[in-house]
């Protein structure tokens, strides 16, 4: 691309007791009892907007030429998936046993060499309250179009999963926050009170993320179990327009339990090449599997694959693709 390095969205899934997929190999830790949420900016708030700092208007910059560069190259394409990018059941069951059931990042990642390990199943199985929340450097006109954006990618996510996803609730369980590196690197303090069992090593990682990593989503559940209690997407402000929504679809479908990408999923945004930047008709699939009353939560992979199998081929043979 020009620039170096590999370019990454990634999602995090962490106990809140123990290592994801590794539970049951060891005695869970006492629970932590849970916290109650940071005082951030919120779109309900009169923005206190400061002026970013060089470093970060410079990302600002790089980060347009990336999209510049990756549009001309003919990627972060938009059109869900065409004529080009057609795809059987069998390979749509399994992208979604890679995608579904497999973790990405161990809970104690620094984000810097993925570690792909067998996971359970993973979903949501309460109601979602998504909040928006920027830091202080973001402009008024950036905050609403980036809340207009998230809600209305929430409102499709809900009606793919099923899932109920509200906003404006006082006690939030999925967080989407936007903010610049200054707001970052300020922002431990809330991000360990919003997740109090994070390791060191992804706390320093997140405070720290290299220019190469575009945004980021963490999930949370309790130990012995599969079903989220808390999410925290984070996104870079710094990102344009195209960066920024391929940023909300990627993390905040990650985030409802598509967890892993895998270079053979296509078309789909879950795969690390930057083809395509917003939901593919292929993701929208996958996001319908995970909930379907067949699986449940929980599951390991012996027992979802099939199951999996089976709805791929309902879905496919009724014209879905």
């Amino acid at each position: 691309m020009g620039f170096g390095g590999k370019l990454q969205r990634f999602g995090l899934l962490v106990t809140l007791a123990g290592t994801a997929g590794c539970v049951a190999f060891a005695p869970p830790p006492p629970e932590i009892p849970e916290q109650p949420a940071p005082e951030v900016v919120t779109a309900v708030a009169p923005p206190k907007v400061v002026e970013p700092s060089e470093a970060s208007k410079q990302l600002a910059t790089y980060y347009k030429r990336l999209q510049n560069d990756l549009l001309t190259q003919g990627l972060l394409r938009g059109d869900g998936g065409g004529p080009d990018t057609q795809f059987t059941d069998t390979q749509l069951a399994r992208n979604f046993v890679r995608i579904a059931l497999f973790n990405e990042y161990r809970d104690d990642s620094d984000f810097r060499n993925a570690h792909s390990t067998v996971s359970n199943l993973r979903r949501w199985d309460q109601p979602i309250r998504m909040s928006v929340e920027f830091g202080n450097t973001v402009t008024s006109p950036q905050r609403d179009q980036d809340i207009t954006s998230v809600q209305t990618y929430a409102a499709r996510l809900s009606r793919l999963t099923g899932v109920p996803i509200t906003f404006n609730d006082p006690n939030p369980n999925y967080h989407v926050i936007f903010l610049n590196e200054d707001d970052r690197h300020a922002f431990e303090p809330k991000l360990r009170a919003l997740i109090p069992s994070i390791s060191d090593a992804t706390v320093r990682a997140f405070v720290n993320l290299p220019r190469d990593q575009l945004c980021v989503v963490i999930g949370t559940f309790k130990p012995g179990q599969s079903s989220y209690s808390k999410a925290v997407a984070v996104i870079r402000a710094e990102h344009p327009n195209l960066m920024r929504s391929a940023c909300i679809h990627e993390e905040l479908a990650q985030g409802m339990g598509l967890a892993n990408d895998s270079p053979g999923a296509r078309p789909s945004i879950f795969n690390d090449d930057e083809e395509f930047a917003l939901l593919t008709t292929h993701d929208e699939l996958l996001l319908q599997m995970l909930y379907d009353p067949r699986l449940e939560t929980g599951m390991d992979p012996a027992t979802a694959a099939p199951i999996a199998r089976l709805i791929a081929r309902e879905i496919l043979s009724a014209g879905a693709s």
